[in-house]
């Protein structure tokens, strides 16, 4: 009898954990069965001593408390953090989370130097906006960011502001390193990792996605310079 009803719990607790598999979802599930294992495995093992096979049930109770131990000392791996794309004007410098997909920029040159975009004003921007009419690459780049920011903000400047999907030549040519900084990479990314963070930035900018066409070109520029060293 008493072997009967070890049976009994034993199914009803393995159907319990089949249960609560079937309800969970994936992450739940990998933590589980570090723990489901142990527990089944010792299951075993007490039905085989129940059924006289002490030496081999013993042996099965054994390797359960080891996984289990083993389970409990295996350390916690943190998630790496996100990966971040930074453009640099000659006034300006804004940082892209790819995660998230916020913008957020330091002023480096004018009335605001050393503010970030996100501590000034709309009326403040406005100002900045002005202030950069001589400078077309630092004024696009602001341009993206008041996008984001202020959906609306076109329709209180004055008509003259440029378009969005306006492109301005660049500066001169990108560096090696400042292709590395657009695209969110480490010096010596290998090129799987260049078309990776190239397609994932133009999912997120291109101007048909609601981007804007500065950035795309940007991102643009510096798959081809990274790319170029890899050819």
């Amino acid at each position: 009898m008493s072997l009967v009803i070890g049976v009994a719990a034993s199914l009803l607790v393995f159907a319990g954990i089949v249960l609560a598999f079937l309800k969970a979802d994936a992450a739940s599930i990998a933590r589980s069965l570090r723990l489901a294992g142990p527990v089944l495995l010792a299951i075993a093992g007490f039905g085989l001593i129940a059924l006289g096979r002490a030496a081999l049930g013993g042996m099965l109770l054994s390797g359960a408390a080891g996984w289990y131990t083993l389970g409990r000392a295996r350390p916690s791996v943190s998630k790496s953090p996100g990966q971040r794309s930074t453009v640099r004007t000659a006034a300006l410098e804004m940082e892209l989370d790819h995660d998230t997909g916020a913008l957020e920029g330091m002023v480096l040159a004018g009335t605001y130097e050393q503010k970030m975009l996100s501590a000034l004003s709309q009326k403040q921007l406005f100002e900045l906006y002005r202030e950069l009419s001589s400078d077309s690459e630092s004024r696009q780049l602001l341009e993206t960011y008041l996008d984001g920011r202020f959906p609306t903000w076109r329709d209180d400047v004055k008509p003259n502001g440029r378009d969005r999907h306006g492109v301005s030549p660049g500066s001169g040519p990108m560096t090696k390193e400042e292709a590395y900084k657009v695209l969110g990479l480490e010096a010596g990314a290998t090129t799987a990792d260049i078309r990776k963070a190239h397609r994932r930035l133009m999912q997120r900018l291109h101007p048909d996605l609601g981007g804007t066409s500065f950035l795309a070109a940007r991102i643009n520029e510096a798959k081809d310079v990274l790319l170029s060293n890899h050819g």
